[in-house]
């Protein structure tokens, strides 16, 4: 199955994931920002968001209309293995963004963040420059936790196009962000939108990523559910243990996902 962008897709619970690792995802990128056609956004999703959009048919529609839904955690990667996608390792939100700003050619973009709490994107933006001197970061927005009004949420569009950013990185979390890269993709000018959620913190230095053996052996969710047990336990427990149950049911044949 194709579709994605071009790249094969494999189905989980419904849900398109694109069969593709972070070099593919880069390329896709700088093709965007290169043929200017528009503004495309990149969902990247785990077994949170596949979830999610389970118990609500928007957020499903949401991920759907993606231009690419990218796999980040380990049980997406083992599933696309099973569907003889021979992927290695997850996409990992964190790790796209260094490794897209790292390229010679992205450190001649406009980026933008959008997204943490207050003085996390300037944080953020600080550790890009550093890391990758020459970045050109244009613009740095972090917006109410609360709902916004239409003039909040039009000032806000305003600030964004005035940069002229080719790349709008979002750190809202899901399922926020990636309803946020829909509701705004016909109103921004920004060739690219990508969801990268807790890159926001990790870059910043404001949270402790999970050792890299954990990350790559789907042990990450273990990690951050000890440093975070009153905000993550109902995502990584009961929505994990759906996850399961759900996927099995669908692997054996039992149930079919639409």
């Amino acid at each position: 199955m194709h579709g994605s962008a071009g790249h094969a897709v494999f189905p989980v619970l419904g849900v398109p994931v694109a069969a593709v690792q972070i070099p593919q995802v880069i390329s896709q990128i700088h093709t965007w920002i290169r043929n200017g056609d528009g503004c495309h956004y990149i969902a990247v999703t785990g077994m949170h968001g596949v979830t999610e959009a389970q118990h609500d048919p928007t957020f499903k529609r949401v991920l759907g209309s993606a231009d690419l839904v990218v796999p980040d955690g380990m049980p997406l990667v083992w599933l696309a293995r099973l569907k003889g996608h021979s992927l290695r390792r997850r996409v990992y939100g964190p790790e796209l963004m260094d490794a897209f700003c790292a390229q010679r050619p992205a450190q001649g973009y406009r980026h933008f963040l959008y997204g943490g709490a207050p003085g996390v994107p300037e944080k953020l933006a600080a550790a890009l420059r550093e890391k990758h001197p020459g970045l050109n970061v244009v613009g740095m927005l972090s917006p109410p936790f609360r709902s916004l009004s239409c003039e909040e949420d039009e000032y806000l569009v305003a600030q964004i196009n005035e940069a002229h950013p080719d790349v709008v990185w979002v750190g809202l979390s899901t399922p926020k962000q990636e309803r946020w890269m829909f509701d705004h993709r016909d109103r921004l000018n920004a060739a690219v939108l990508v969801g990268v959620g807790a890159a926001f913190d990790f870059g910043a230095g404001l949270k402790e990523q999970a050792p890299p053996w954990m990350r790559e052996h789907g042990l990450e969710w273990l990690f951050r559910l000890s440093r975070e047990p009153q905000r993550l336990w109902r995502r990584y427990l009961i929505y994990g243990s759906k996850f399961i149950f759900w996927v099995a049911l669908e692997q054996l044949g039992i149930r079919k996902w639409e």
